[in-house]
């Protein structure tokens, strides 16, 4: 199954192979409590940019994570990241891509079942 995401104004778009996972993740951090993320993690092969006409980065703290946005409408579309586990732990070089679930294609927060992490402590 492809996955089709993009921002709102269209200038930054993506597929992913695969399907949403069974959880999403709702990170506690300053940047995403403000961003409203809901992340939806696949492995970097699965995720493939189809238009970045738009796409801008943001780092902050370690600058290990970076934030893709749109610089036209602002919406937040992926982070590359390592692979932090729950408790905050990276092995020091498995990545991820936490797409952010709300610019997938059909996609209903209302319906979707999310983990809350504690990203305001664990970073």
């Amino acid at each position: 199954m492809t996955l089709k995401a993009s921002c709102h104004c269209g200038q930054c778009a993506f597929e992913i192979d695969g399907e949403l996972p069974a959880q999403l993740t709702r990170c506690t951090c300053t940047l995403c409590s403000k961003r409203g993320h809901l992340f939806a993690y696949f492995e970097p092969h699965r995720v493939r940019v189809t238009k970045a006409e738009g796409d801008a980065i943001y780092r902050w703290q370690t600058k290990m994570v970076a934030h893709h946005f749109c610089r036209e409408c602002g919406c937040a579309t992926y982070s590359d990241s390592p692979d932090f586990k729950p408790d905050g732990s990276w092995d020091g070089k498995t990545r991820r891509i936490g797409v952010n679930a709300r610019v997938i294609d059909g996609f209903d927060a209302a319906t979707a079942p999310v983990t809350v992490i504690d990203g305001r402590n664990l970073w």
